[in-house]
């Protein structure tokens, strides 16, 4: 028998009677676990839902989650008026009807349309917010997903948080990317095995915990002698990475166990973005807890 199938032979399965088929098939009983409820392996609406539509140009239909307050702390940061819908992924699950998926075919959260037709700045905004019934009329509004996606579009749209120079605004989409390539590791993978999993399996929380660390040692050497991911500038790169690094303590509870107070550098990074105001307010849009501003329609709302 050669090694290679001796090896083959010894590994080990969980549950024990479990033999890897030809092809795959849904189980045929419920996957146990908070996200797994939610989950089928065909995408499209699986029901009927209009999504409610405010007064202003930007709707932003989302959730309190990472990938939510990247979107929120941006739009917070520009000082300009939206509304944001609360998307309630886990119980009424309005990620998958019909109005969410019009918008986002993938249905998840965040989601944004701007009924605006993507013109305007800052300076503008009152008199585009003052259109705005009349806009909403005329014309289709543009969708945005992915978070991304969102962050980006809103910055040039408004010119502000993205570099100007060619090479410092590549620096920033490389930071951008990263986020989003490394997001799967830190939630899909690190989250889902260490907090969320029915079950415990010491070798997915190993992997993906090796990853983790490594994504933030990453992290945590890029910021040595650095205020912002991007020197001196604050951009949508710090508020795209910002809440997945929080998230590791906040809904994970992982501190202690990634050993986070070990990277010195991205500890004083996050301490110099949760002192911003703007960033406080985005986190509580959409969001969980005694403070949380469940819908946001007005600066007021705070």
């Amino acid at each position: 028998m050669s090694s290679t199938n001796k090896e083959e032979k010894e590994i080990v399965t969980l549950p024990e009677s479990y033999v890897v088929p030809k092809q795959w098939s849904p189980p045929t009983q419920s996957m146990g676990g908070t996200i797994n409820s939610m989950n089928l392996p065909t995408a499209g609406k699986r029901f009927e839902s209009k999504l409610q539509k405010g007064k202003h140009d930007l709707q932003l239909y989302s959730l309190g989650t990472p990938n939510g307050n990247k979107v929120t702390i941006l739009l917070e940061e520009l000082g300009i008026e939206y509304d944001a819908w609360f998307i309630d992924i886990m119980g009424a699950k309005d990620q998958f009807g019909s109005g969410f998926v019009d918008i986002n075919p993938n249905s998840k959260i965040p989601a944004l349309l701007d009924y605006s037709g993507g013109t305007g700045s800052v300076d503008d905004e009152k008199k585009l917010e003052d259109e705005s019934s009349t806009n909403q009329e005329q014309q289709e509004p543009i969708r945005v997903f992915e978070s991304g996606s969102i962050l980006l579009y809103l910055a040039e749209r408004y010119g502000k948080f993205i570099p100007t120079d060619r090479r410092k605004k590549t620096e920033c989409m490389n930071w951008l990317m990263w986020q989003m390539g490394t997001a799967p590791y830190l939630g899909g993978g690190f989250g889902h095995f260490y907090n969320y999993a029915p079950v415990k399996i010491e070798y997915a929380i190993d992997r993906f915990t090796m990853e983790t660390k490594r994504i933030v040692d990453v992290l945590n050497q890029h910021l040595q002698d650095k205020e912002y991911i991007c020197d001196n500038e604050y951009t949508i790169a710090d508020m795209a990475i910002f809440p997945w690094i929080r998230c590791l303590d906040v809904h994970y509870k992982a501190t202690e166990f990634l050993q986070m107070e070990e990277y010195k550098n991205v500890q004083r990074w996050m301490e110099t973005l949760e002192a911003r105001d703007a960033v406080q307010r985005g986190l509580r849009v959409n969001g969980f807890g005694s403070d949380a501003v469940k819908e946001r329609h007005s600066k007021t709302d705070f």
